[in-house]
């Protein structure tokens, strides 16, 4: 079994799966800071499905071409994600209820769309992922979404934790707050598109949120989250590919069962250490008073 999987290393198939594998996990895993310090978390779950829809649309008007679905995907998301962002600001609704209304809609339409097209084969790729198929060019737009969105944060990373913190602050010190709100989202978004490939529309928000939930439980230092994210997603999506071709696994769905994993070890530990502490502040006490 060992020898059929350095085989299968040796194959550019395999290499070209490994290093999108690595590098997604990676720029999801620092990005993820974002959304568990924005508690967006619910938010980014539904906006995923909202990619289907651009997919949809884009097939039909474009045909079926590398560069027809990301730019699909993007403008649904950023159309749903921003829209969502409009309605709250515009009405009485808040945004979570106005992004549920807008990305079920369009979920369902983009649904029909690709069905009467005949893609039902590749509606299972597009909302469970088939890293496997990356092409070279994939390869590309993967890396170059994920460099640009990783020095963005890096670059502006003050800015955008003040206004995380605290947008009132943020405002008064000149950060332009609702630039940085709709910049968050569209940065996620091309994240969340980026990754659409490997782990599919339902399972990139484990992608997008475990590696930084894993490394919240562990500190409360803002910095730490983004890079321990990175390294755990990154991580994670190493060991997932590793272990589901021996298993025949799908590798997207390895992943996010992996980090998962890193996410029940962290909670496990913090517990412990909580209980510990407890007990020893506890004995402390009793001696005290005797």
């Amino acid at each position: 079994m060992m020898q059929e999987f350095f085989d299968f290393l040796n194959e550019p198939l395999a290499q070209r799966s490994l290093i999108a594998c690595v590098m997604i996990g990676f720029a999801n895993g620092f990005v993820s800071g974002l959304i568990v310090l924005k508690k967006s978390a619910l938010q980014i779950g539904t906006l995923s499905c909202a990619l289907l829809p651009g997919i949809a649309v884009s097939v039909l008007l474009f045909g079926l071409s590398r560069w027809s679905l990301l730019i699909g995907a993007v403008v649904a998301a950023l159309l749903v994600g921003l829209g969502s962002l409009f309605v709250s600001r515009s009405s009485r609704l808040n945004q979570d209820t106005a992004l549920s209304i807008l990305h079920t809609t369009a979920f369902a339409a983009g649904f029909i769309i690709l069905v009467q097209l005949g893609l039902q084969q590749k509606i299972d790729d597009w909302l469970f992922g088939s890293i496997m198929s990356l092409s070279n060019s994939d390869l590309w737009i993967a890396f170059s979404i994920s460099a640009m969105s990783v020095l963005l944060l890096i670059l502006f990373m003050r800015p955008i934790l003040i206004y995380l913190f605290d947008p009132a602050i943020a405002t008064t010190l000149g950060i332009p707050s609702r630039f940085i709100s709709y910049g968050i989202f569209t940065l996620i978004i091309l994240v969340l598109v980026s990754s659409l490939q490997a782990v599919g529309a339902f399972l990139t928000l484990g992608l997008l949120v475990g590696p930084a939930a894993t490394v919240y439980l562990l500190t409360n230092r803002p910095s730490f989250l983004f890079w321990g994210g990175g390294f755990i997603g990154g991580l994670g999506a190493l060991i997932a590919f590793c272990i589901s071709f021996p298993l025949n696994w799908h590798l997207g769905a390895t992943i996010i069962l992996v980090l998962g994993f890193f996410f029940a070890l962290a909670y496990l530990y913090t517990s412990l250490k909580k209980r510990q502490k407890s007990h020893a502040s506890s004995i402390a006490n009793n001696s005290q008073i005797q």
